[in-house]
C-alpha cells in the first residue's frame, strides 16, 4: 500500500512542533522556510487535516496535529532503527555495540566475556555504560544502548534471567555495630551512616535506599563506596562477589542482623530491539548467557 505522506514531511511536522515555528524548524532541518512550509501544506492536503493553528508568531498544534506528531515520531524512530539494522547487516558485524551494565554485575565476568567476544569480532568497538538502577532503564528507554544487564525490565521490553546476585550487609570489624556483639535490628542500623551508590538515571530513584537512617553518604562509584566502608565510615549492602577479598582479609565483616540481612537480586539480560538486533549484539548476548549459565546456581557467582 502506497503511503500518502513521505518521511520528509513527517520530519518537517515534528520539527515545527518541537521548535514552535517554521523558521526554527527550517534551521534545524537545514532547509529554507518556504520548503518547510510547503512540506507541511502537502501533508495537510494529503491527509485532509489542519495540523497547526497560528498563535502570534508561534505555530500551535491542533488536537489532530498533536496526534499526528505522536504517531510520526514512532514512524521516524522505526525508520531509523531499520536503517541502522540494514547498515549493520550489510557490513557484517556492527561497528560498535553499546552495553548498559548494572554495577551489581560482577566486573570479572563482564571482562571475561568481552575478551571472548573480541576473539570473534576484533574490529567491533564496545562501549560499556556502568549504570545504577534507573540509569540502566533510562539507557534502554532512550535507545542509547543495544543491550543491557538490569535488575528491572522496563515496560515494553523483554528480558531473561541472567544471574542472581547475593547482597550482604557489611561494615569494618571495628565499626560500632560490630561492637554491640549481638543480633542487630533496624533500630541499631538507623543510628549509623549508610553508604550508597547513586542512581545513575536523570531522575533519582529511592529504590537503592535499603533501610531508613539519619545519616547517608552517596557515591557515584562502587569502589569508592567500598573504600569508605573499609575505612570504617559506615555500613552498606554489597554484592558478596564484589567484596570477597575484603571479607577474606578481614577489612570488612558481615553484620549479624537479627533477621537475615542477605538480599537476593536477579539481573536480567535485555536486548533493546530483539527483532533488529545486529549479529554482534546477539553474539555478545549469547556469550553472556553462556558464561553466567556455567556459574553455580547459588546467589554468589
Amino acid at each position: 500500500m502506497e503511503t500518502r505522506v513521505s518521511l520528509e514531511q513527517w520530519q518537517a511536522l515534528i520539527a515545527v512542533a518541537d521548535t514552535g515555528g517554521y523558521a526554527a524548524a527550517a534551521a534545524r532541518l537545514h532547509k529554507s522556510q518556504s520548503a518547510v512550509t510547503y512540506l507541511i501544506k502537502q501533508l495537510e492536503a494529503r491527509l485532509g487535516v489542519q495540523a497547526f493553528a497560528r498563535a502570534g508568531r508561534r505555530a500551535v498544534l491542533t488536537p489532530i496535529g498533536a496526534m499526528l506528531v505522536r504517531e510520526g515520531r514512532g514512524l521516524l524512530d522505526a525508520a531509523q532503527r531499520l536503517e541502522h539494522a540494514a547498515h549493520a547487516l550489510s557490513a557484517g558485524w556492527e561497528a560498535e555495540i553499546k552495553v548498559a551494565a548494572e554495577v551489581l554485575f560482577p566486573p570479572q565476568i563482564l571482562l571475561q566475556t568481552l575478551e571472548e567476544f573480541a576473539a570473534l569480532g576484533p574490529t567491533t568497538r564496545i562501549e560499556i555504560f556502568e549504570t545504577v538502577l534507573g540509569g540502566t532503564e533510562e539507557a534502554l528507554l532512550q535507545g542509547r544502548v543495544d543491550l543491557a544487564i538490569t535488575p528491572q525490565i522496563p515496560v515494553g521490553f523483554i528480558g531473561e534471567p541472567l544471574l542472581p546476585i547475593l547482597l550482604v550487609p557489611v561494615a569494618h570489624p571495628d565499626h560500632p555495630l560490630h561492637r554491640l556483639a549481638r543480633p542487630l535490628t533496624a533500630r541499631d542500623l538507623r543510628r549509623h551512616r549508610h553508604l550508597l551508590v547513586r542512581d545513575s538515571g536523570a531522575i533519582r530513584s529511592a529504590r537503592n535506599v535499603t533501610v531508613e537512617v539519619d545519616q547517608v553518604w552517596t557515591f557515584s562509584h562502587f569502589d569508592t563506596s567500598i573504600a569508605a566502608a573499609v575505612s570504617g565510615a559506615g555500613f552498606a549492602w554489597y554484592p558478596r562477589a564484589r567484596i570477597e577479598r575484603e571479607l577474606a582479609d578481614g577489612r570488612l565483616r558481615q553484620l549479624p542482623l537479627a533477621q537475615s540481612g542477605e538480599r537476593h537480586v536477579m539481573l536480567y539480560l535485555v536486548l533493546a530491539d530483539p527483532e533488529l538486533a545486529g549479529p554482534g549484539a546477539r553474539e555478545l548476548a549469547g556469550l553472556l548467557k553462556k558464561r553466567c549459565a556455567t556459574l553455580a546456581t547459588s546467589a554468589t557467582p
